[in-house]
């Protein structure tokens, strides 16, 4: 699969509901009833007792179309195929046949029936997975949209259709027993009421029938007010109570002995009721809906009526805003469409918590409870200021409404929207005023409020007071504020405009004041985004670029372009080497900032909208159009080595699926193709040297080479106190070569095989086995596999070989003079220069003597200090460059 080099899918957050109705299931071995939602490609499976999540299937290949359920297994359709899982994620089954989306599943003893939306009924064996029986129904005639198999009519099953009639068949004999006319309405519930006979049918017109299909007889009828029926439940704690769910997510409790309402749950939720189920034996009801939540109620108030026992949900539109909150990377702050906040926790779903929704009126919202009326309900969150330092103090987060001047306040410590909605004084009579951004001070005490008219404001959070205007009564800029920011000791204000232009302030000037600095850009400012703990500045143009500005020279020190839509919005790495950048053109893009390029580039298939890294670098949280969770990625290189090398602006974008609600990857229902080896990219290795006119180091620890000229010193540190002991006895032993690594010493081992056991050496040398392959090159003068073997040793390996060079008497001069001569040849072919000066200090410290008497040795010194001067001059002209140029840039 194509993949991004930095970062890898991790899971999806926030996910709970969607409009698939709910499925429960009582589980025997654990005494407890679980309920299954949808969440799009995948399934939730939730204990009833904590509403805790206990389970994610894997990924359908695509959207699920319809839930089911028997004792034993779940059941989910994704396009033309069904699928049983076993403990809510073993697939166990699958099941193929349809050439329409399956849109209904019904288990039927040994059996499971499907049927499509061109209203083609299959019926399939579970253990087999054969198609036993295949029906089909004219749309035109009789469209299917409900199916139930009635209580102690075996072999049966009633169909629901689109035209308002309902039919009977016997599926043993395949016939249709009896069609009931209906009542010119669209069937869109269909249940099973507790009396033998009786089937509750809910219509398109609102209506529900209670109708005896043995008879075919109505009992009765009752209107919802609310319009259709999405859903319908009974009651089976001994009270006659049916539940049914309408659009607008009213849920009406009916009285089925004085065949009335008995009461309301107005606004249990904010989209369509999904699904409504009351458990067995149980004064609970469980709902869910399209509006991403999922509802535990409880019948326990003196009228009957339902109180919330229980609630998971997540954001109902999709998040516009999202950041990490803390050090630890375990929490992310999240602002909705929907005028909520929102906290989701990396560690656990038990821990996700809602600070609410943004109310007009708090005091009149909190009377109301979750009943608030709309109108209350301020428009959506889009730009959210937090600021960790005074949180347990007074409100610590600042949000930004779309359309309104007003910025309201949030508690982290107390999960609750704050008392301060801060406007300035001449912003109160003129609607058109709206903050366009928002930036809390380091200290937690005061919030800088930048709006369209031009003008920037600060406040105090803890009271609300206003405090100071820059730039004076005509607004610090002429177009809206699209930036701010402050630096950490609150000495001096930035403010980027779409006027072009990014200005200094001082922090704590008066009134009639002028910026300090004005930078003029080329291009309108979109957003500024800034590193806590460097001097870079971000700033999106209008232009798809990007530039970084160091606040403290208030310089443009980074260009980068490369997106082909508009910036939405970037976020630094921990350590402010990264760039990343996501944008309209549905592209993220990594840049890396000391050597301005781009690393990694993918795409996503909806355009991300806010981005955050965690404080710790190992997590990078994104929000997407259309899409109401947020979605956890990987840093992949805190766990594996990631070569990064810079990506052409020609090379192909790897398009990259969303995370899936489990932190499995390997769970898709679909085998992965995996890219053959030559689409895979090769891994980029370093040459051993870049360029023959450079002098190389050698890539050595420095603990081979630095202790080589204190070596006795470190030997007598290191001397045991007491002698080892000798093992009692070996069978034999093999010569090993000093290194770090075992290797046995085979040369002298000889080739042929021969069957005579005297062992005759082929000479009587002194030499050790590197002094013999350095003998062994007076003739080439090839030393590659003599320095090879030398950066194989340590460093009382390496003395210990030097000091046996002179241990032959008749060889060591030319055992000597080899050695020098290949110290010579390290030095002219610029590699490994830092061994050759180690090697060769260690080598005229032991042997200077010897050389002194030795005629052939001395004479040769001429030649090693000719080269050595070379080499040494070349870096030493290259490092008093480099230095003088970096005093130079100090000073500027």
């Amino acid at each position: 699969m194509p993949e991004s080099k930095i970062f890898s899918r991790n899971r999806a957050l926030g996910y709970v509901s969607n409009h698939i109705p709910l499925l429960t299931r009582y589980i025997h071995r654990r005494k407890e009833n679980l309920i299954v939602t949808s969440v799009g490609r995948a399934f939730h499976t939730y204990g009833c007792a904590h509403f805790t999540l206990l389970s994610v299937s894997g990924q359908h290949p695509d959207d699920i179309t319809c839930l089911s359920g028997d004792a034993y297994h779940v059941y989910t359709a994704s396009e033309t195929t069904i699928y049983a899982w076993r403990r809510g994620n073993e697939l166990k089954h699958t099941y193929k046949g349809h050439s329409q989306p399956v849109h209904l599943i019904l288990p039927f003893g040994p059996h499971i029936i499907s049927i499509d939306e061109e209203s083609t009924l299959k019926l399939f064996s579970i253990k087999t997975e054969e198609e036993v029986l295949s029906l089909t129904f004219s749309n035109n005639v009789f469209k299917i949209t409900k199916i139930v198999h009635p209580n102690t009519y075996i072999n049966k099953v009633l169909l629901g259709s689109d035209q308002g009639h309902l039919q009977l068949w016997n599926l043993k004999t395949i016939k249709m027993i009896y069609t009931f006319n209906g009542w010119n309405s669209p069937v869109t519930a269909l249940e099973q009421a507790p009396a033998i006979d009786v089937m509750a049918i809910g219509l398109a017109n609102g209506k529900i029938k209670m109708h005896n299909i043995k008879l075919d007889v109505t009992l009765f009828e009752v209107i919802q007010d609310w319009g259709m029926v999405t859903s319908i439940s009974f009651r089976s704690d001994d009270n006659p109570v049916m539940a049914t769910g309408s659009p607008q997510g009213h849920v009406v409790l009916w009285n089925l002995e004085e065949r009335k309402v008995e009461s309301q749950v107005l606004n249990a939720h904010y989209a369509a009721v999904a699904g409504v189920q009351c458990l067995s034996n149980e004064p609970l009801m469980v709902t869910n809906s399209s509006d991403n939540s999922l509802k535990l109620w409880i019948f326990d108030l003196a009228d009957g009526a339902a109180r919330l026992l229980r609630i998971r949900e997540g954001h109902s539109e999709p998040p516009t805003f999202v950041r990490f909150y803390g050090l630890d990377g375990h929490n992310i702050l999240s602002a909705g469409g929907d005028s909520s906040l929102r906290i989701f926790s990396t560690i656990t779903e038990t821990f996700n918590k809602s600070l609410g929704r943004a109310s007009f009126n708090r005091k009149a919202s909190k009377k109301k409870g979750r009943n608030v009326d709309d109108n209350l309900i301020m428009p959506a969150i889009t730009e959210i200021a937090m600021e960790m330092t005074r949180e347990k103090d007074w409100d610590n987060i600042a949000a930004a409404h779309l359309g309104l001047g007003v910025v309201t306040t949030w508690s982290y410590d107390k999960l609750k929207m704050g008392e301060h909605k801060i406007l300035p004084t001449r912003f109160k009579k003129n609607y058109q005023a709206n903050a366009t951004s928002l930036f809390l001070t380091h200290c937690g005490n005061f919030l800088l409020v930048g709006y369209n008219t031009g003008h920037v404001e600060r406040f105090n959070i803890q009271s609300g007071i206003h405090r100071m205007t820059y730039g004076g009564e005509k607004g610090a800029h002429e177009g809206p504020v699209k930036g701010i920011m402050v630096d950490p000791l609150n000495q001096e204000v930035v403010t980027a405009g779409r006027d072009g232009k990014i200005k200094f302030w001082g922090f704590q000037s008066g009134k009639g004041q002028v910026p300090k600095m004005v930078v003029t850009l080329s291009e309108p400012v979109k957003w500024l985004r800034t590193h806590r703990e460097s001097s870079l500045i971000a700033l999106a143009l209008d232009d798809f670029s990007l530039i970084l500005i160091d606040f403290e020279t208030r310089r443009v020190v980074r260009h980068f372009r490369g997106h082909t839509g508009h910036l939405t919005d970037a976020t630094f790495s921990p350590d402010s080497r990264w760039l990343v950048t996501a944008s309209m053109d549905a592209t993220i893009r990594t840049w890396d900032i000391p050597s301005a390029k781009l690393v990694d580039v993918f795409q996503v298939p909806e355009a991300c909208t806010s981005l955050d890294f965690s404080a710790t670098g190992d997590y990078l949280v994104t929000s997407h159009i259309s899409n109401l969770g947020v979605y956890l990625w990987s840093n992949k290189t805190l766990f594996t080595h990631v070569s990064l090398r810079a990506i052409t602006p020609n090379s192909s974008i790897p398009v990259i699926t969303l995370p899936g609600s489990s932190s499995e990857q390997n769970d898709n229902i679909e085998s992965v193709e995996v890219d053959s080896p030559e689409q895979e990219d090769d891994e980029y290795t370093s040459p051993e040297q870049l360029n023959a006119n450079l002098i190389t180091m050698s890539s050595l620890a420095n603990s081979k080479w630095q202790n080589l000229l204190n070596i006795d010193v470190v030997k007598k540190r290191n001397k045991p106190k007491e002698p080892p002991k000798a093992p009692e006895a070996a069978p034999f032993f093999l010569p090993t070569i000093p290194s770090l690594d075992i290797q046995f010493d085979l040369s002298e081992t000889p080739k042929d095989a021969e069957n005579s056991k005297l062992l005759i050496p082929s000479d009587f040398s002194n030499l050790t086995g590197f002094g013999r392959l350095l003998k062994g090159t007076a003739e080439s003068d090839e030393f590659s596999e003599v320095v090879s073997r030398l950066k194989k040793l340590g460093p009382s390996s390496v003395d210990f070989e030097i000091q046996s060079l002179s241990l032959d008497p008749s060889c060591s001069t030319l055992v000597m003079l080899q050695f020098m001569k290949m110290i010579k040849w390290m030095m002219e072919s610029k590699k490994d220069f830092e061994l050759a000066q180690a090697y060769l200090a260690v080598f005229l410290k032991i042997h200077g003597t010897k050389i002194q008497e030795e005629k052939e040795l001395w004479r040769y010194l001429d030649e090693l200090q000719s080269v050595q001067l070379k080499m040494w001059s070349t870096i030493r002209d290259k490092l008093y460059y480099n230095l003088s140029v970096v005093q130079h840039v100090k000073r500027m």
